[in-house]
């Protein structure tokens, strides 16, 4: 398109301006995009402090160190770009239809063995979050933001941008809410009234002076408890307050150190993630299905194989998931999540990985590996016998101290 007439960033059709950026982000393959100002006068105080109140109760997990560290960034976009006017709040819808998690994708691509979300997964198979079925979203996002910030320099010639995806320390979801996106869902959650949750979001900042949306002020939950309700492992201190301590997505995405024996059970077979609360929210009824080719599941597969997982060694593990989300877990986390699948739902074809992951490097994959046969005693009779002499047989020349606690605690 012509540049707009403008004598400096702040000064253009601001209307003609953002109609036509909506119309260059659908093109690129945003699902909806939204304006909030980046005038932090303007904002809420209440919401800043909540996530603070979060941070103080130790609620952020293993990223409680990050988020301490960057807090005071998160107060003022203008902090990540000198002069911010406008916060461009980008959404990507990467939902596949409800029926497609049986029967398809909604676009022509049918799944194998794709997950009952309500229930389980086939024997010997793993859940992943949805969004990390394809690959990574950042990948994708980067370069649809860059190519919008191009777009937008060109259009006003002198604004500055800055776009990001996950990689800033920036209130997304608050401003996605300012930006009319959606409304915080009891499970945290951002929700759109016509697209449920099932989306990314992207920001761009630039000193371009855009007309800001109108946020989403009612409360769409109404009564409804049936995320809070659903969680397995009661994650959820109230509604709006989320314990990372406790949360499926943030153990098994971002700790990869043991998990609390306390939380193994209720982890069922997630390995990757975790959909639960999403799955159960009426709102996600109306989720539309994406198709773009990059978010659709590897391989037609919408599950993982926790045996071929635990043959990964470091280099096969670089190589299966490169450029997919799963790198986020490390081959530590995932494969400690695959182990503890096992324990939770025993499959006698994996019997031999899980063995012989009793010899793995990794001491965290040893313990969840312990951890899991010693749940298999209560297996068909031949299944439980090769799971108590594997246990037994690794007790003496197990050196980790750690590892042992677990064999001690896993043998009758």
């Amino acid at each position: 398109m012509q540049p707009l007439s403008s004598n400096s960033p702040g000064r253009h059709d601001r209307p003609a301006l953002l109609a036509n950026l909506e119309q260059e982000a659908v093109r690129l393959g945003f699902s909806r995009i939204g304006v909030a100002t980046a005038d932090p006068a303007l904002r809420d105080p209440r919401l800043h402090e909540q996530f603070r109140r979060w941070l103080d109760q130790g609620h952020a997990g293993v990223m409680t160190h990050w988020l301490e560290q960057h807090e005071p960034l998160r107060r003022d976009p203008r902090n990540l770009l000198d002069g911010a006017r406008s916060v461009i709040m980008l959404a990507t819808d990467h939902a596949l239809h409800a029926a497609a998690d049986r029967h398809g994708d909604g676009h022509g691509h049918e799944l194998d063995e794709a997950p009952d979300h309500h229930g389980a997964c086939p024997p010997g198979q793993g859940r992943v979050a949805r969004y990390a079925w394809g690959d990574d979203y950042h990948d994708l996002l980067r370069s649809r933001v860059n190519s919008l910030a191009a777009w937008l320099e060109a259009a006003v010639p002198g604004c500055r941008t800055r776009g990001f995806v996950d990689s800033a320390p920036f209130p997304e979801r608050e401003f996605g809410w300012l930006a009319g996106l959606g409304w915080f869902g009891k499970n945290t959650m951002l929700i759109d009234p016509t697209a449920g949750s099932y989306f990314l979001l992207t920001v761009l900042l630039t000193d371009a002076d855009l007309p800001a949306s109108t946020p989403l002020e009612v409360d769409h939950c109404g009564t409804c408890t049936a995320c809070l309700d659903a969680c397995p492992t009661a994650a959820f201190v109230e509604p709006r307050m989320l314990d990372a301590n406790r949360c499926l997505s943030a153990i098994t995405i971002e700790d990869h150190a043991a998990v609390d024996s306390q939380l193994r059970g209720e982890m069922a077979d997630w390995i990757f993630g975790c959909d639960i609360c999403q799955e159960v929210c009426p709102w996600n009824r109306r989720a539309p299905g994406s198709a773009e080719p990059s978010l659709q599941p590897r391989d037609g597969r919408a599950t993982l194989p926790l045996a071929e997982l635990l043959t990964l060694d470091d280099a096969g593990f670089r190589s299966r998931f490169k450029g997919s989300p799963l790198t986020r877990a490390k081959r530590s986390g995932l494969l400690r999540s695959a182990a503890l699948a096992l324990g939770n739902r025993p499959d006698p074809e994996s019997a031999d990985a899980l063995i012989a992951a009793l010899a793995d490097d990794d001491s965290i994959v040893r313990g969840a590996a312990a951890w899991a046969l010693g749940r298999w005693r209560g297996s068909e009779p031949a299944l439980a016998a090769r799971a108590h002499a594997s246990l037994t047989a690794r007790l003496p020349i197990e050196a980790d101290a750690t590892v042992r606690a677990e064999i001690e605690a896993a043998l009758p």
